[in-house]
């Protein structure tokens, strides 16, 4: 494990594909790993890409790409993929359609599957963009499952957040109401020659229009992918947008929530895991639901009752009655 650490530190594409399946696979020794790249992370500027499925976003990231290496800046890039509830299986689609990267040593492409988490995001993206940051990458753009309005998980995990949207994407009002809406520091209008471009771009605008004036007011841009139409405009866009972060301030307020947001997780994550396993050896679940469905007993009170038993409570702090 130290040998990865020290080549991942070295810019060795391998033993971060090899740190990241150990984070997937939740490897008992990833916790030690973490500790030691953690001093080494904190560089990497990281995009989200999100919007429903089918908008384009892999094509986006494809051609961010090109415009970011062209800048000379390493990238690194993580696709979400949902997994399916019944085989377990991904689709992992990001490198096929990446493949003319492959082969250049400063970009690192690497899917995920969900894995039941909700979203958006895999569980193990976060701890990957650290694996990626200590790799030596200035930027990591993740694209996240088109699932919706739940997709407002990126904004946890990014400094900057592109919403993608299509022409053709359903009802523009209840596309504008949706919670993903209040999250996008730029909106990207794709595939801008079908028919109903300029009535969504001028929806949105609206919509900003009625917001209360920011210091950022997002800009709503036009492309097309496929024929890398509007692709720099995007691209001048994220840069102005992280300039913007970084002179107001506003940068480090973002990073200082997530890492106070990431604390709280990590104390909840390790309370819930150690109270489970005190509750498997010595509660007898079966029969506190049993009692539950019969009505001889509450679930507050069986909660409470649990947490008694496994000593989770000081005795000062019981539940007493």
């Amino acid at each position: 494990m130290q040998q990865l650490v020290q080549d991942l530190l070295k810019g060795n594409r391998r033993a971060a594909a090899r740190l990241i399946s150990q984070i997937e696979n939740d490897d008992p020794g990833k916790r030690e790993f973490l500790k030691e790249i953690f001093p080494h992370t904190g560089r990497a500027y990281v995009i989200g890409v999100t919007g429903a499925p089918g908008a384009g976003k892999s094509s986006l990231v494809d051609v961010l790409l090109q415009k970011m290496r062209a800048d000379g800046l390493k990238v690194g890039v993580i696709g979400v993929d949902p997994t399916s509830p019944f085989s377990g299986g991904a689709i992992l689609g990001d490198r096929i359609r990446m493949q003319e990267h492959a082969l250049d040593k400063e970009v690192f492409i690497r899917s995920m599957g969900t894995r039941g988490s909700l979203g958006g995001l895999a569980r193990a993206t976060r701890e990957a963009i650290q694996v990626l940051d200590a790799l030596g990458k200035d930027v990591v753009l993740i694209e996240t499952v088109g699932v919706g309005q739940s997709e407002v998980d990126i904004v946890k995990t990014a400094d900057s957040t592109m919403v993608v949207l299509t022409p053709a994407g359903g009802d523009s009002v209840q596309t504008i109401k949706a919670g993903i809406m209040e999250i996008a520091d730029i909106f990207v209008i794709n595939k801008a020659d079908l028919p109903g471009a300029e009535r969504t771009a001028t929806e949105i605008n609206l919509m900003l229009d009625m917001k209360e004036s920011e210091a950022w007011r997002p800009p709503v841009l036009s492309t097309v992918s496929v024929r890398n139409e509007g692709t720099e405009e995007l691209w001048n866009s994220l840069k102005e947008h992280r300039i913007h972060l970084e002179e107001s301030g506003r940068l480090m307020e973002i990073r200082r929530a997530r890492v106070r947001r990431e604390l709280t997780e990590q104390v909840e994550y390790l309370v819930k895991n150690r109270v489970w396993d005190q509750v498997k050896e010595q509660v007898r679940l079966d029969d506190l639901v049993e009692n539950i469905v019969l009505r001889q007993k509450d679930p507050y009170s069986a909660a409470y009752e649990v947490l008694a038993e496994v000593n989770f409570f000081s005795e000062a702090g019981k539940e007493k009655g």
